[in-house]
Parts: C-alpha cells; structure tokens; sequence
C-alpha cells in the first residue's frame, strides 16, 4: 500500500446546477455539516414538480433533468458566475443563451431555451429551482463525493478504453493511493488541506457514468461492470465536513486510525 503521505487532491469541482457541466475550482472553503459552496444549488425540474422552495426537502433525482435520462445536457457546456449568478450556456463552441439565475427573466429565458433543446423528453415545461442553502445532492445528507483516479484508471484496463473521471462527477478527485484503497476508508476521518471528512458511504454507480463527457454519446456499461466485476455497482465515497477549513489541489490527504 502507498505511504499516504503521497495522497494529494489533484483538483476539485462543483456543478452549479444540476446536471450539467463541472466547475474547476481553484480552492474551496468547507463548512462543517455542508458541502461545497454552491454545489448543486439549482437544478431543472422536468414538467411539474413537487420541490417546495418555501420547504426545502431532499428529492430523488429523477425529479429533475439528469444525465442518468438526459444524456442531451452533456453536450453544453456552461459557465457560471458566483458574483452574479449569470449562467451562460454554449454548445459547440457557440453561446446559445444567458440568464442570471436569481432573477425571474434570467430563469425564464434558461427555461426556454431547454424547453426547446431537450423537447421530446420534458414531462411538462422545465423549471429551474433553488433554496437558500439547499443542495440538489444524489444523496439527502450534504456531503462531498471523492474519486480516486487510481480506481478509475484500474476500470480503464478493465473496459478497455479511456475514461475521462469527470463521468464520475466528483467534487474532489485525488491520486497518490491504491486502486480501491478508498474502500477502506468507511466510517474512518480523512484530513484534507485544513478540513476533517467523515466518510460515510460508498458512491453506487447509476447510468450516468454510461455518458461520455466530451461526446454527450452513451458508451459504455460501467454499472453492470463494477457489479459482473468487482461485486457491486460502486466507485467513490461520499464524505461529510466534520471540521471546517479550506483545501486546494496539492493538498496532502491522511486516512485517520
């Protein structure tokens, strides 16, 4: 096994609205019992929802536009503005539209926009949704997911082919252990930068990994690969922010106990 002090974060992401693409960022300051800040703060209804924004709750994400169903949304690309909450979207290189997200016009025009783009597979007209505070996580508890390229670069010899690691959609990927070391880590601390983690679970794999990120296209079969495979449908662990502090690529981490 590696010595851990060779374990380091090689980068780290948000995705500001759910679904769709990753944000690179350069440092991030964690909270105890949050997530990272502004992760996955919007999502897209698909037709008529039940997210209430005055009773914020956890819902499946099958409530809302997901790469799991839509595979459509991997083909924009977009950028997002803290400051402003601007969310400009391209596809192909081009711009094809921008709304600020806390502003009733901003979320209208985003809405028409995938209204057209993924028509054929609304239940109804798409709503972009928020609350103060609310995370539209896969999980209920808010948390951070983690990937080691390790694991995925051992996946890659198994399928037989690249895989980009930003199918797997985590806020930290990190490098330096074994393949699968992270496995071990379940219900154990990890020190990060000058943050503390619980981890508290393993990632179960859906169909959202079938998606390439670079061709918006379906393929692969990673769920029933990791099951025929390793046993079960898993790859990364979610974490929860037991002590608070900042972490940025480079920083070393240490598996506790």
């Amino acid at each position: 096994m590696n010595d851990q002090r060779s374990l380091e974060v090689v980068s780290l992401y948000r995705y500001p609205i759910k679904g769709l693409s990753p944000q690179k960022l350069d440092r991030v300051s964690l909270k105890i019992g949050e997530t990272v800040p502004g992760d996955r703060a919007y999502a897209i209804e698909n037709g008529p929802g039940r997210f209430d924004p005055e009773n914020p709750r956890y819902l499946p994400k099958i409530n809302f536009l997901m790469l799991m169903r839509n595979e459509r949304l991997a083909a924009l690309n977009t950028e997002f503005d803290e400051a402003t909450q601007m969310l400009t979207v391209s596809r192909g290189g081009k711009q094809v539209t921008q709304g600020a997200l806390t502003t009733k016009l901003g979320r209208q025009i985003i809405e028409q926009f995938i209204a057209g783009y993924m028509k054929g597979e609304l239940k109804g007209p798409p709503r972009i949704v928020s609350a103060p505070g609310h995370s539209f996580s896969d999980m209920a508890a808010k948390c951070l997911h983690i990937v080691n390229l390790a694991t995925v670069r051992d996946l890659e010899g198994v399928v037989g082919k690249p895989l980009n690691p930003l199918r797997f959609r985590a806020n930290i990927y990190f490098d330096g252990a074994e393949p699968w070391q992270e496995k071990q880590w379940l219900e154990r601390h990890l020190s990060i930068g000058g943050a503390r983690l619980k981890v508290i679970a393993e990632t179960v794999r859906c169909d959202a990994t079938n998606v390439n990120p670079d061709t918006a296209e379906r393929d692969g079969t990673i769920p029933p690969t990791l099951q025929r495979i390793f046993g079960e449908p898993c790859l990364g662990i979610y974490a929860q922010v037991v002590e608070g502090g900042d972490i940025r690529p480079g920083d070393r981490i240490e598996a506790e106990g």
